[in-house]
């Protein structure tokens, strides 16, 4: 492993500081050469590339793609001999004397050219990256919600021969969601809901462009599979397609009340089960627990949500958004409560303010922050262990 820039003393040396050593630390290109406590160092786009055995005259960094190639997989070429070193210096001095020297400004002018080409393919890789990233993690939430929706309200619809019981409801939509989470929580985190992804914002656990991406992307896979269950199912079934609405003597107050509640456990439930301080498994079991214990008790109450987007897919294709606002308001408040409560109560986490202000611009990854906790802490134990030696 190469040292990094910030724990070494590396100055830019005009020249090799072997004793009798004219040959330069400036290869072509403009990629400067360091001295590492008596190493070698290539550095390229401001980190070091690759490290010579000694700071041999003989062993100086190669010009050529290939080579630089070669270096970075660890492979060091064998020193050349004496003679071939004589020569090659020679040979050197005699290019310099027969080359006329360039301006300034044209030296730069070509390293410039030089390097257009190169910045240009490494940002296009970084955004076919990016983009095939994203794209996979959309298209996991927008198809995770689409095949909850379709499974989850088909177990809703009255069919003449077999009418729906409480528990037939809350095990189809238990087994929906083991389904959907297993399918794509190493993807996505297999959210499938906008109260679970809003919950994930709040934690700083991912950035807003992302989450308001995915919220897209559920609600459109939730219309999808609504639509998909509407064109399947025969017209005298097919009813109000099991939209959402407050059941018998309920009113709106109390219906928010109970979305909360419901949707508070879910979160909490999906926080503990995907929370790699504690578990690694598949969180796919417990979270469909958690939504059948909902529907268990929620059905009585508003038919039970505790997902705006499987709220609004059945009412897009419909058409009746009657108290529709009902299963935004108390799922998305009891999201928002239970993330505080797991994450800075239950379970807090050591992110400072800039880290968290850094995810939700999307300028820094979780991973690198969650990569830094794990090193505080042990510093933090060795410390203390040390003093307790004492």
């Amino acid at each position: 492993m190469l040292p990094s820039q910030d724990s070494c003393e590396d100055q830019p040396a005009p020249g090799c500081q072997e004793p009798g050593c004219e040959y330069p630390l400036l290869p072509a290109g403009g990629d400067l050469v360091h001295r590492i406590h008596g190493l070698c160092f290539l550095e390229f786009w401001g980190w070091p590339l690759a490290r010579q055995a000694s700071c041999q005259c003989d062993q100086l960094l190669p010009r050529d793609s290939s080579a630089v190639e070669e270096l970075q997989a660890g492979l060091a070429k064998p020193p050349r001999s004496e003679a071939a070193s004589v020569s090659q210096r020679q040979e050197t001095r005699g290019d310099r004397r027969e080359v006329p020297s360039r301006k300034e400004g044209d030296s730069q002018g070509t390293r410039h050219k030089d390097m257009e080409p190169g910045l240009w393919s490494r940002a296009n890789m970084l955004v076919r990256r990016v983009w095939t990233a994203v794209s996979k993690a959309l298209f996991a939430e927008f198809l995770a919600t689409g095949l909850y929706v379709f499974f989850g309200v088909g177990s809703v619809l009255h069919w003449p021969s077999a009418l729906p019981s409480v528990l037939h409801i809350a095990i189809t939509f238990n087994l929906a969601t083991a389904m959907a989470v297993q399918v794509t929580w190493k993807t996505s985190g297999a959210h499938a809901n906008p109260a679970v992804t809003l919950a994930f914002l709040i934690a700083s656990h991912i950035s807003l462009p992302r989450a308001m991406a995915y919220i897209a992307a559920q609600l459109a896979g939730a219309t999808v599979g609504a639509a998909l269950l509407y064109g399947v199912t025969p017209g005298d079934v097919r009813g109000t397609l099991g939209i959402n609405v407050v059941q018998n003597s309920t009113s709106a107050g109390q219906a928010v009340a109970v979305e909360l509640v419901l949707t508070l456990q879910l979160v909490l439930c999906v926080f503990a089960s995907t929370d790699s301080r504690h578990t690694l498994g598949s969180p796919a079991a417990m979270i469909g627990t958690s939504v059948a214990l909902g529907h268990l008790i929620g059905i009585y109450f508003t038919g039970c949500s505790m997902n705006p987007a499987r709220s609004f897919g059945p009412a897009v294709i419909i058409g009746k958004f009657t108290v529709h606002w009902i299963f935004w308001v108390g799922p998305l408040t009891g999201a928002v409560l239970a993330s505080l409560i797991y994450n800075f109560i239950l379970f807090p986490d050591t992110k400072t303010l800039a880290q968290r202000l850094a995810i939700l611009m999307g300028t820094t990854e979780v991973e690198k922050v969650a990569e830094v906790e794990p090193e505080k802490k042990d510093s933090q134990s060795s410390s203390g262990d040390m003093e307790v030696s004492v």
